[in-house]
Order: C-alpha cells, then sequence, then structure tokens
C-alpha cells in the first residue's frame, strides 16, 4: 500500500489510527496484517510501518523505520491572504498545502467585500482540507489554517518573519532570479506572503504594511484574482528558494 496517514500516537515501536483514519484503512482499504503504509507524526517526521491489527475503530501498527519527511520545505512559508468570497479560500488552502505552505491565516481589509461568519464551522472544514491536501501531497506536515484577523493584527506580525512581501497592485520591487529579494530569501528561514481580496489594497494599507517592515513587490504587469496571487507569489518564492527544483 502506497497510502499515507497521519498520526499523533507513535509509543516506542508502535503506532495507532484512530476515528476516520482507522475505519479508512481497515474499512474502505480491507487492510490486513503485514499490509504497509506510511505514517506522518504531523511534525516532519515519516514512519515505514506494518499493520498488525486492522480494527474499525483502531488500527495496530509495528514501525520498521523513520526519518525526515523529504517532502517538507526548510523554509517556513505564512501566506496572509484577504478574504475572498465564496469557496475560493478552500482552493487556496488545498492548493498551497501542495505547494509547500506552514501556515494559511485570512484578513479582512479595506476593500474585503467578505465578512468572517461560521468560523469554528469553517475552520473545522478548513483543517479537513488541509489534511487531505497535505496526505496526496506527500507533506509531512499540515499547514495550520488560522482564525482570521483584522489588517491591524496582521501589520503586528509582520516583525515575526525574517522576510514580509506585500504583493501589491500599485508595484514594488521584482521578485526574480538576481535581484536583492533573491538574495534576501536565500537567508530567511520564514517568510510572510501577503495578497490582498477581491478588492485589493487601499493605499494607506500597503503605507502601513511598508512602515511594519514588509517589502511591497509586483507581481508582474497582469492583474491576478486574488485566488491565483497568493499561489503565484508562494510559487515565485518556493522556485527562488529551490524548494520546486
Amino acid at each position: 500500500m502506497s497510502h499515507r496517514y497521519f498520526t499523533d500516537r507513535v509509543e516506542g515501536d508502535r503506532a495507532f489510527l484512530c476515528g476516520e483514519e482507522a475505519a479508512h484503512l481497515a474499512r474502505v482499504l480491507r487492510a490486513a496484517p503485514g499490509d504497509e503504509v506510511t505514517l506522518c507524526d504531523g511534525a516532519g517526521t515519516d514512519f515505514a510501518a506494518r499493520v498488525v491489527r486492522a480494527d474499525p475503530r483502531e488500527v495496530e501498527l509495528a514501525i520498521i523505520s523513520s526519518g525526515p519527511s523529504v517532502s517538507e520545505p526548510p523554509l517556513a512559508v505564512t501566506l496572509f491572504v484577504g478574504m475572498p468570497k465564496g469557496e475560493k479560500l478552500e482552493w487556496i488552502i488545498q492548493k498551497s498545502t501542495e505547494l509547500g505552505a506552514a501556515e494559511i491565516v485570512p484578513f479582512t481589509s479595506r476593500f474585503c467585500i467578505a465578512k468572517p461568519k461560521n468560523e469554528e464551522v469553517k475552520r473545522a472544514r478548513f483543517g479537513r482540507i488541509a489534511k487531505e491536501a497535505a496526505k496526496q501531497s506527500g507533506r509531512g506536515r499540515i499547514p495550520a489554517v488560522g482564525r482570521a484577523i483584522s489588517f491591524a493584527a496582521l501589520c503586528d506580525r509582520i516583525g515575526e518573519y525574517d522576510l514580509a512581501l506585500f504583493c501589491y497592485e500599485g508595484g514594488g520591487e521584482a521578485l526574480a532570479p538576481g535581484t536583492p529579494l533573491h538574495s534576501r530569501l536565500e537567508g530567511a528561514r520564514s517568510v510572510a506572503i501577503i495578497t490582498g481580496a477581491e478588492g485589493g489594497f487601499a493605499e494607506e494599507e500597503a503605507a502601513r504594511a511598508k512602515e511594519a517592515g514588509a517589502v511591497l513587490i509586483g507581481l508582474g504587469p497582469r492583474i491576478l484574482r486574488c485566488e491565483t496571487a497568493p499561489l503565484a507569489a508562494l510559487c515565485a518564492v518556493m522556485t527562488l528558494t529551490g524548494n520546486l527544483s
């Protein structure tokens, strides 16, 4: 079996799956003792494991070997995404997980049309989307999906990162090979990427983010949709740091 499962129960040379993970492996895939699967602890370690006991309520596995997940980038990228309309955020979460994002945080700003509502229900769904995308793409971690925050709270967090990139339709520094930003990325361990909602950013918001320490960048001569911009910026950062090669 080439299937991948996340577990928070690794005890010595044994690991356990419960709930939906156990039911899927035991009931859907009809796992039998001796079948091998890949387990992840959600913290960047992968385990080769063999099924010992397959029950829909709990699957017990023997650990064969373990090692760091080769799919996890050394660069931790947080996407701050302007709250979009409809199901666009779900799509951003899924695709940015595949591309290696460490965290996705929605925020509200002046031109946001959508507003946070039913947050607990939505966050549970966002977590499931991130988990399934992490499994599908072979990730060793499940990206965190944060609660929606205000633009002011976002600016307060900019100083937490080695580099914060503010994607602005008004333009800014180039995110390309051989540029000063490329050099700064090469020495960074944590990066924030900030993109707007459908209405973009107000000039005063761009100025406030810059004052807080963010670097204003452009994403080319075309105006990208709010669900395209974060993924384009993430792809550029991962490419420039060697994490898509």
